[in-house]
């Protein structure tokens, strides 16, 4: 997902409207950007995507930045959409919700005890966010989900790369008591001696 020194010219030729530029813009990014987007709002990741890519063709005339910054205007952009997105559900939610059926809803546990080494990327990504505070989630969804690295994370959310840093570390910090608390749970409930749990350490490595 980097373009490298092709970056500065491929960009020149998207503000000017030249197809082959823009092509090879939405092909570098769009998967990482649609995996986000799926992450946050599974059944309307794909228009999603090709409304922030909507909003990007307007602004690759005027934009200025190297390659990280382009990547986190990028997923500026998609948050700012989502947000969106989330307001006009909200406005458009006229059905009330019964009581009862959120007891339906899948327990921290059913992660857990399914082994989050085994657990499909779409399971990952509800448990973060079931689990985080928006600002948190995104930061992880941004690190895991899109590849971003922490400076580009950092131009998504609006935040210094050090704020972001330490959102990164809290939300770790977080998700590992929260696994380690299932664990105990599944381990309580089964009656099984063990129950596998995925390493703190591995995940702040492959973040850090």
């Amino acid at each position: 997902m980097t373009l490298g020194d092709r970056f500065e010219a491929t960009m020149a030729a998207a503000g000017r409207g030249e197809e082959w530029a823009i092509t090879v813009l939405y092909r570098d990014v769009n998967p990482q950007l649609v995996a986000f987007l799926r992450a946050r709002a599974r059944g309307d990741a794909d228009d999603l995507a090709s409304e922030v890519w909507l909003t990007l063709a307007r602004q690759m005339p005027s934009f200025r930045g190297d390659e990280r910054r382009w990547l986190g205007f990028v997923f500026l952009v998609a948050r700012r959409r989502l947000n969106d997105h989330w307001k006009q559900r909200a406005r458009r939610r006229t059905s009330p919700v019964d009581a009862d059926q959120l007891a339906d809803r899948p327990a921290l546990v059913d992660v857990e005890a399914a082994g989050l080494a085994r657990v499909t990327t779409e399971e990952a990504a509800d448990f973060v966010l079931r689990i985080l505070p928006r600002d948190q989630a995104d930061v992880i969804l941004l690190r895991v989900m899109a590849g971003l690295d922490v400076g580009e994370v950092a131009v998504a959310i609006g935040k210094r790369a050090n704020h972001v840093r330490v959102i990164q570390h809290r939300a770790l910090r977080r998700l590992a008591t929260a696994l380690s608390r299932a664990g105990e749970d599944a381990t309580a409930s089964s009656g099984a001696a063990r129950t596998p749990k995925p390493a703190k350490m591995t995940m702040e490595t492959e973040l850090a």
